[in-house]
């Protein structure tokens, strides 16, 4: 069996170098545009934000070992540009401009997002730049090291905008950040989003949002952000206005393309065509609390994701119950996380839905360090469903939203996890655990 792979990052790389494993003897060939493949993408911030670390140590595996270790065909420098689903050909062009054409028998599309590309005018000036690749990472370390950055423009104010946002920070670079959409972070309770806010501001970033951009102009060795009643100034600037799926191949292939344009795969990752997979950033996956479909780009879904493609291409029958949405990040001193559904998002999948806003603290009453923990729950008033939960606070939020992910992924009503038993010690938590008094106070909205 020829088993074609377009893609060696998280889900593609999972999905070969499982494949082999389980049938050594299987074709597999990897077809990776650039000349990096199995890299962690997410510490690209925390590496730039240290000059004394080789943006390389974030490499997990080089392409030559999965090529001498697993005997995978990986082919870097590979740019697919054409599928051809009729005669299960892939073709495309090679760095050094040279065609070629594999056929297959199974074939994984698993392209990935692609930064968000801003067609006004000086967004193509070398000033400004996107992190999505290793290389993108690279050139921005480079970057701030050999021309003197002092002012950088971020563009956006999701995830990457605000890790990069600390990470430029820790370079000694003064950081505005500008949006066109008015809310600071819409998808985070108010209440929540204001002490996200309130860290930002005391830690000297200046914050504009609801800020229409008109375009970038070049001013000297800089540029000005040209924004309406606002011009800023900058040395660099980051456009870090989200991702979307790579996914137009394969709707010119013909295949069904699903929410957000990303391509539409069922629970065993298998997309329109019977012999065509999907995985990663470019596929749909369906939300363990609503049972629709949705475009969540994950790192751990990805990796998985690669695995059940395998286990697919290889005759074991696997699917993948789906996602909760469970993401975390850090902002300067805080940790932000949340799991599942928020109030709006509740209530446009048909939910009745009820929340509370819930201070409480990190470590038990007198226990020296303690800092103020901020949770937001939601559940379903008809059912009792816990539906979604988001926290902010300086520590004991990332690893306790899993506990979060864990009760969604069980369909649990509210009342139930209050009852759970969570582990107490006084440097970790009260006696009760935060998210059981944010359930307990839930519970009497029901």
């Amino acid at each position: 069996m020829k088993f074609v792979i377009i893609g060696g990052d998280a889900a593609g790389m999972s999905a070969a170098s499982r494949a082999k494993r389980m049938n050594p003897d299987m074709d597999v060939t990897v077809l990776e545009q650039t000349h990096d493949v199995s890299y962690s993408a997410c510490g690209m911030p925390y590496n730039i934000a240290d000059p004394q670390r080789d943006m390389e140590k974030l490499v997990v595996r080089k392409a030559q070992v999965f090529i001498e270790k697993n005997k995978i065909n990986l082919l870097t420098g590979h740019r697919v540009t054409a599928l051809d689903p009729g005669g299960k050909k892939v073709s495309g062009i090679t760095i050094g401009g040279d065609p070629f054409v594999f056929d297959y028998d199974k074939l994984l599309i698993a392209t990935g997002a692609v930064s968000g590309i801003h067609d006004l005018p000086g967004f193509d000036l070398p000033q400004v730049m996107v992190l999505k690749s290793l290389e993108d990472g690279k050139k921005i370390k480079e970057r701030v090291a050999q021309k003197n950055i002092k002012k950088a423009v971020i563009i956006g104010m999701g995830y990457i905008a605000l890790e990069m946002c600390e990470s430029f920070a820790s370079r000694g670079i003064k950081i505005s950040m500008v949006k066109p959409g008015p809310v600071f972070l819409p998808w985070l309770s108010p209440d929540l989003a204001d002490v996200v806010y309130d860290e930002l501001i005391q830690r000297g970033i200046d914050i504009h949002s609801g800020v229409p951009i008109e375009r970038i102009e070049p001013l000297g060795n800089g540029v000005q952000v040209v924004c309406e009643n606002l011009i800023l100034e900058a040395d660099l600037v980051l456009a870090a206005f989200g991702v979307t799926p790579a996914s137009e191949m394969a709707k010119t292939a013909g295949l069904d393309l699903g929410i957000s344009d990303s391509i539409a795969v069922d629970k065993y990752l298998q997309t329109s065509d019977k012999d065509i997979y999907a995985a990663g950033d470019c596929a749909d996956a369906y939300h363990v609390v609503t049972d629709d479909k949705c475009w969540i780009p994950l790192a751990l879904r990805a990796n998985r994701a690669g695995w059940a493609v395998a286990d697919n291409v290889c005759g074991r029958q696997t699917s993948l119950q789906g996602v909760a949405g469970t993401a975390v990040f850090k902002v300067f001193s805080l940790e932000v996380a949340r799991s599942g559904l928020n109030s709006m998002e509740a209530a446009a999948a048909g939910f009745d839905p009820v929340e509370n806003n819930v201070k409480t603290r990190s470590r038990a009453h007198g226990q020296p360090g303690s800092t103020p923990i901020y949770i937001n729950m939601v559940a379903d008033k008809k059912t009792g469903r816990l539906l979604g939960a988001q926290m902010v606070g300086k520590e004991g939020v990332a690893h306790r939203i899993n506990a979060i992910a864990v009760a969604l992924h069980n369909k649990m009503k509210v009342a139930e996890f209050s009852q759970t038993d969570l582990a107490y010690a006084p440097p970790f938590g009260p006696v009760w655990d935060p998210l059981l008094t944010a359930a307990n106070q839930l519970v009497k909205k029901i």
